[in-house]
């Protein structure tokens, strides 16, 4: 049975989920809350794969609360199988929970309505679909991946009024604010990898670090894609402390004798099948989501948002934009992609906007005609 504070204990459980986003790959970002006689008990979130889930975390830290009669909410169906954990439906069970409110099913073959059938076997009242799009959201990359077995592709750029990605072709130049920084910082955090191609590697000598002001961020892995392996050893990104790895994609053609001298300081190189456009992207994906990469941010350049976009591989944007004119000397957007008219461009679902200073920053689903 439906009670009045339904709502406000899911909001809290995905409030909860979300402290493990870009931790828990190739697992989904759960959050959970116990309650019992209308007082919350206790909360908990997954927080990386292979430890316990949410809803085991929650039980835990009830404490000595005996939770015969309670009520759990926890924003995906609980397991039944055992995978690195055992399954989190039979500790509902025993626990004593009465009532389980789910957010979303599981998409996972392995569970997909099994979980909610063994707690409704077992005697337990479930009820779903409860701020199941809030839910579904948070966990876009876990879907996709679990699903299509590759990484939500999320398009990333920094870009003048005028649709410009610098002021000069070649040349590095930063365009949006300081708070449009800070929120990129926040984005890295909560990704598996960010991807740059060969060009921005080597104008822009980025280091594709997660740098945040109030907490320690996770360096996601650094991956560039490089047919020739033109980007030089002595760029930033080779030669700097992180804990994340960096991955050099690059053709199957580049001579044993390049490879190695990357292979040498420790950089991965995993090589691909090309085409005349360069790395064919399609490989690229799906070797990152055999290597559980859930969630990439592709931060440019133009040929690169424009390989994705014709090739349809991006699912989400992050444009932010700067009240600027950068005229017409600089990079564009995108390149080498083709539009006809209104009906065959790909636009954004429901676009959200976001003030961030004196920019704003326009994001959404991508939608392909």
């Amino acid at each position: 049975m439906k009670t009045a504070n339904d709502e406000h204990y899911m909001q809290m459980a995905v409030q909860e989920a979300r402290k493990g986003q870009g931790r828990t790959s190739p697992n989904p970002c759960v959050g959970a809350v116990i309650v019992k006689n209308g007082k919350l008990v206790s909360k908990g979130y997954h927080k990386k794969a292979g430890t316990p889930h949410a809803e085991i975390n929650a039980i835990t830290a009830s404490g000595s609360v005996d939770l015969a009669g309670a009520t759990i909410y926890v924003t995906l169906e609980p397991c039944s199988h055992t995978g690195r954990t055992p399954p989190c439906c039979e500790a509902l069970v025993s626990a004593g929970f009465s009532r389980v409110v789910v957010g979303m099913t599981d998409p996972n073959p392995r569970v997909n309505g099994r979980g909610i059938s063994f707690l409704r076997r077992h005697g337990i009242a479930v009820d779903t679909g409860l701020l199941e799009k809030r839910c579904v959201e948070l966990n876009y990359p876990f879907i996709k991946h679990v699903t299509q077995g590759t990484p939500w592709m999320i398009m990333k750029a920094g870009v003048s009024l005028d649709g410009r990605l610098n002021y000069q072709a070649g040349k590095s130049g930063w365009i949006t604010g300081e708070e449009s920084k800070k929120e990129v910082h926040r984005l890295r955090d909560v990704v598996d990898g960010i991807m740059v191609g060969s060009a921005t590697a080597i104008i822009d000598n980025p280091s594709l670090t997660t740098r945040l002001n109030d907490k320690k961020g996770k360096d996601p892995v650094r991956i560039i894609l490089d047919s020739h392996l033109a980007v030089p050893l002595s760029s930033t990104i080779f030669n700097q402390e992180s804990s994340a790895p960096v991955w050099l994609v690059c053709g199957k053609n580049v001579s044993n004798e390049k490879t190695a001298r990357f292979r040498d300081k420790n950089i991965e190189i995993i090589q691909v099948d090309g085409d005349e456009n360069g790395l064919d992207l399609r490989q690229v994906l799906t070797v990152l989501g055999k290597r559980d990469i859930c969630s990439v941010l592709v931060e440019g350049g133009a040929r690169l948002h424009g390989a994705f976009l014709r090739k349809r591989l991006y699912d989400y944007a992050h444009l932010f934009y700067a009240p600027l004119f950068a005229g017409d000397r600089g990079v564009p957007l995108v390149s080498s992609f083709e539009v006809k008219d209104r009906e065959s461009a790909p636009r954004l679902e429901h676009p959200q906007m976001k003030r961030l200073g004196e920019d704003f920053m326009v994001s959404g689903k991508i939608l392909y005609p």
